[in-house]
């Protein structure tokens, strides 16, 4: 893997994909948490898709603390989010498990993270790890660039509601979709453990997925990254008291 390569990349467009960058006994172990989070999921989890979907898409947040293998993964990638953000440090934010089921028409809308979050700063970084193969057709995509900013409206998924930012005060995400060969529109199909890291600023989505796609997420938290109050309930919605571990 070479990592200044790689930096370069993620500094040009906002995402990058590191083949085979966890090895096959943590991913056997992470793999095995992903299905136990399935079959227990927290209060936090939801179903992002609709009651008529063929498939479904399960969501889950922060738990990191009920899988070891989360908090595992986490360190061990810990290291390569560090220098693709050119940070000293790098703390943990918290875990996201997305799961679409064999058939799931619900697509991931263009979006950015951050402005779900309740966090400021450059230095924000997802790690979208599948423990599936995910072919290129039901993939994660980046418009690259993006990431160099502003940031843009956030709304909820399936509604496209405006809960978090008041409507008119962010640009809207443009309709992609409508043009794809307008946009610089970069993607991997996947092998289990592949990683893609991307900016919390990279506008990305993905369409429904004919096979069974589960993946779990770590966002990374760098230097200047900091907690800041919102007035409303972000996503997802981490208690003010909640301490993000230092993991380099």
């Amino acid at each position: 893997m070479d990592r200044s390569r790689l930096a370069a990349d993620f500094a040009r467009d906002g995402a990058v994909c590191a083949r085979g960058a966890v090895a096959a006994d943590l991913l056997a172990r992470v793999t095995a948490a992903v299905d136990e989070n399935i079959a227990s999921p927290s209060e936090l989890a939801q179903v992002a898709s609709t009651a008529d979907d063929p498939g479904r898409f399960l969501e889950d947040f922060c738990n990191w603390q009920r899988f070891p293998a989360y908090l595992e993964l986490a360190h061990a990638l810990a290291p390569l989010a560090r220098t693709l953000m050119g940070c000293r440090s790098v703390r943990l934010y918290h875990d996201h498990l997305l799961v679409k089921e064999a058939a799931t028409q619900q697509v991931t809308p263009w979006h950015q993270d951050q402005p779900y979050y309740d966090v400021e700063g450059r230095d924000v970084i997802s790690m979208w790890l599948p423990v599936d193969p995910v072919p290129a057709e039901s993939t994660l995509e980046f418009v690259a660039g993006t990431h160099l900013g502003p940031w843009l409206m956030p709304r909820t998924f399936m509604q496209r509601e405006s809960k978090w930012f008041p409507e008119g005060s962010l640009s809207e995400v443009p309709a992609i979709d409508e043009d794809r060969d307008s946009f610089p529109i970069i993607g991997w199909p996947l092998s289990p453990g592949d990683a893609v890291f991307f900016h919390a600023l990279t506008l990305h989505g993905s369409r429904g997925s004919s096979t069974r796609r589960r993946v779990i997420s770590i966002r990374f938290l760098g230097d200047d990254a900091r907690r800041v109050e919102r007035h409303w309930r972000c996503s997802p919605p981490i208690p003010a008291d909640a301490t993000f571990p230092r993991l380099q």
